[in-house]
Formats: C-alpha cells, sequence, structure tokens
C-alpha cells in the first residue's frame, strides 16, 4: 500500500493539506468532548481514592482488577529481575548507561552570583522531591519509556525510591484470560533502584499520583506520555502537583529528503513510527520520484513486518507524503508540522538543522535512524507531540529541577535601591512594602 500523496504545488494539494492539519492540531486538544469524561474521573478518584481506581481499571482495563492488584509486590520485582536474560541485562545497562550520561551532561549546575545595586543574584537548581512516571500499557511493552523517564529524573537528583511508576496491565474482555505487566519491566525497575510500582494507568493513575489514595501515594511532579485521557489528566490536575508541561501523544516523523536519500533507509524509519498504534509519518520532498521511490520501498517492506496491519491502518489514515516546490518550503512545512521526530535525509543535515525552528528532536542525515533516539542514543524518547513542539519540548533533566532565584544584600541596601523599591511600591499603592525598605536605611 503505498503512502498517501498530497501535492503542495497544487490548489487542492494546499486545500487537502490544510484539512490534515487541523486534525493534527487536534490530536493536542483540550477542548474534546474526552476533557468532560477525564474531569469527572479526576474528581471522583479525589474524593474516593483506590474505590475510584478499581472502578475505572474494570470499566476500561480487566472487568475483574481489585484493588489488592494495585500496588506490584516487592518480592514480584525482585524475583523479575533474579530472572532476567543475561544478555538482556546487558542491553538495558547500555541503554540505562548511556541516557545517564547525556541526562548528566546537560544537568545545569548553578551559574555562580553576580553583584548587580548592591546585592548578590544567583540561582539554585533543586530536584522535585517526589516524581510520578506514566508508562503506557498496551500491546507494546514499553520498558524504554520507563528508562527514558526514569534516567532524566535520576540524573536530576530525584531519590529513586521517590520515583512511583505507572504502568497498566493488557487490556482485557471478559471470559479472556488475565495478563500482567511484563516481568521486564518488574526487572527494570529494580535496575534503576524503583521500589514502588503501580499496576494501573489512564487517567485514573495520573489522578491517584496527584491526590494519593489509600494504595497510592501522592507525587510533587507527574511526567510521561499517554494517551488522550492521560494527557487531559496531566493538565486538570496541574496545580494540585507539577506536571511535565508536554503532550506527549501518538507518534510522529517528519523526514526530509532529497535526491540523496536512500529508499530503503527512509521508509524502514517512516515503518516504524508507523508500527505505533496510531503513527503519523509525514514524508517532504520537492521531487516525485524521491516520493514515488521511497513509497514504493515502504510497499514493499510492509510484507516483511509484524504489525501489519497497525502500520497500514496508520499510512493511510495518518500520514502522507508531501511534495513541495523546494527547499524553502520543505523548511517552512517541516516547521508547522513541529513532529515528534524530525529526520532530515539530505546532503548536508547541519545546515538544515539551522533553517529549522521546530521538533522534539532532530536525527542528522542517513545513518542515524529515530530508532537510536527510541531506545539508546542518550536524549529521551518522551517528545512534544500533535505540532505542540512549536511551544513544547521533550522530557529531560530539566523536567524534574526546580529554579529559584537568590538575593542577598550582604552589606546592606544602598540608598538609591531603598528609594527606587519605594517609590515603585508606592506607585502602586503599597506603602508597607516602601517601608519595609525604608527601615532598612542605614543611619549614620
Amino acid at each position: 500500500m503505498p503512502l498517501p500523496l498530497i501535492d503542495l504545488t497544487s490548489t487542492e494539494g494546499l486545500a487537502a493539506w490544510s484539512v490534515r492539519l487541523r486534525g493534527l492540531r487536534a490530536t493536542a486538544s483540550l477542548a474534546g468532548p474526552e476533557a468532560e469524561t477525564v474531569a469527572e474521573l479526576v474528581e471522583d478518584v479525589r474524593r474516593r481514592g483506590d474505590d475510584a481506581v478499581v472502578d475505572a481499571m474494570r470499566r476500561w482495563t480487566d472487568p475483574d482488577f481489585s484493588a489488592d492488584r494495585i500496588r506490584v509486590d516487592s518480592d514480584e520485582m525482585d524475583r523479575a529481575e533474579a530472572s532476567l536474560d543475561p544478555a538482556l541485562r546487558t542491553v538495558l545497562e547500555d541503554a540505562i548507561a548511556n541516557v545517564r550520561t547525556y541526562q548528566a551532561h546537560i544537568r545545569p549546575s548553578d551559574p555562580p552570583r553576580i553583584e548587580l545595586a548592591g546585592a548578590e543574584l544567583g540561582l539554585r537548581f533543586e530536584p522535585v522531591a517526589s516524581a510520578g512516571l506514566t508508562v503506557p500499557g498496551g500491546v507494546a511493552v514499553l520498558i524504554s519509556t520507563l528508562v527514558m523517564l526514569a534516567v532524566p529524573a535520576l540524573a536530576a537528583g530525584v531519590d529513586p525510591k521517590c520515583l512511583r511508576v505507572v504502568n497498566p496491565p493488557p487490556t482485557r474482555r471478559p471470559g479472556a484470560t488475565p495478563g500482567d505487566l511484563a516481568p521486564e519491566l518488574l526487572a527494570c525497575c529494580r535496575m534503576l533502584g524503583i521500589e514502588t510500582l503501580y499496576r494501573i494507568g489512564g487517567a485514573q493513575a495520573v489522578a491517584a499520583l496527584a491526590f494519593g489514595t489509600e494504595r497510592v501515594q501522592s507525587v510533587e511532579m507527574i511526567a510521561g506520555p499517554g494517551n488522550i485521557f492521560v494527557q487531559l489528566a496531566k493538565q486538570t490536575v496541574a496545580g494540585a502537583c507539577g506536571t511535565d508541561g508536554g503532550f506527549y501523544g501518538p507518534s510522529e516523523i517528519v523526514t526530509v529528503a532529497d535526491t540523496t536519500a536512500d529508499p530503503r533507509w527512509v521508509a524502514a524509519d517512516l515503518i516504524a513510527q508507523a508500527e505505533h498504534d496510531p503513527g503519523k509519518c509525514f514524508l517532504i520532498a520537492w521531487s516525485r520520484e524521491v516520493l514515488e521511490a521511497i513509497s514504493a520501498e515502504v510497499d514493499l517492506q510492509l510484507a516483511e513486518r509484524g504489525r501489519v496491519e497497525a502500520i497500514e491502518t496508520a499510512l493511510a489514515r495518518e500520514s502522507a507524503g508531501l511534495l513541495v516546490e523546494g527547499p524553502d518550503q520543505a523548511a517552512a512545512l517541516a516547521d508547522t508540522i513541529a513532529a515528534e521526530h524530525v529526520n532530515l535525509a539530505v546532503t548536508d543535515p547541519e545546515a538544515w538543522l539551522g533553517r529549522l525552528r521546530n521538533g522534539g528532536e532532530f536525527f542528522l542525515g542517513h545513518q542515524t535512524p529515530v530508532a537510536a533516539g527510541d531506545y539508546y542514543a542518550g536524549p529521551s524518547h518522551c517528545l512534544p507531540t500533535g505540532t505542540t513542539a512549536r511551544f513544547a519540548s521533550g522530557i529531560s533533566v530539566y523536567t524534574f529541577l526546580k529554579r529559584s532565584g537568590i538575593v542577598h544584600y550582604r552589606n546592606g541596601m544602598p540608598d538609591k535601591a531603598i528609594d527606587a523599591i519605594a517609590r515603585l511600591a508606592e506607585l502602586e499603592g503599597l506603602d508597607a512594602h516602601a517601608a519595609s525598605a525604608r527601615i532598612r536605611r542605614k543611619r549614620s
């Protein structure tokens, strides 16, 4: 099934793309019908605690879910770690080390203080005291998401004992055999030093982390990806606790390709994102031949993949090859889409990077697959979607840090500063503010 083509050099193509772009932006909308459902569920969890969580899990995940399943037992995690395949442990250790090294490298240090108008001024970074991490469930076992959330938090300085992970079991229909969390995920928690794992997901898990329940400890910060209900829930509880401030929804990729792009490699990257359920893939080129060659290669490789149905649905309904007039229109279009992943399959990717403003993460050159960022390279794969990379960033060590300003008049306030503060305070009608500065005037 070839990738659908939209010709943006034509009036009809521009109109079709306008409709598609509105739909893409709507995926991050907080005004849809889901918002009311989430608001009601969050309030129910706040009032009824575990009972509301159990009801929601029974409704959407497992009709036989019970409160005693909410928290994963410590001995379950110990057994999972003990039985972890040694080869897989080595792979996980390498990935964790890469992410840890990168996140430690970008962690900001407190800048040196400066003296200004008689005051010493500084800035202090401190980690949040605790964090809840939302690891999606569903078909895939997203151990990589656990790593990409937990390691930035650890690099920020959050105590691993204060990290609380939520991960729901597979969705179960009545009469079906119940599933459970992947033992590899339990083992990875142990490898990261995490002691608290909850067998819950969705908006109810976010609400439980925000407000606390009988079995779920509340946290100061919630971070992580998830479906529209999870994203809406994070917005709803903001203020009761901190949130990552991002919309980390269905996976996306934009690839800009010129005539030097290898159709096999570009097609493989597009398919990799399409196998997310759902995934959104956009291929931008100013050569029809390039688009057609890559689209044909997508069709060839499909038969080799395991999740063909999900890939075909994503390609037909959520994706497109976009023909543009030239590089300038390609760059403008990529910035408009502001995708989670931006892959530059072009001759000079570093020069292209300078032309772009928006993207959750950039993958430069023909030899850099997006999967490297998903699993191994270092930056977190929890990235803004739904065109929100226009203003939002991915999860990193910064997500789990607070900034506090520091002011110290070590030798007392200069008269000039006192007079200025008092004048401005009185302008606002706040004479007590003015007095609090004047009372400190030095007397000779």
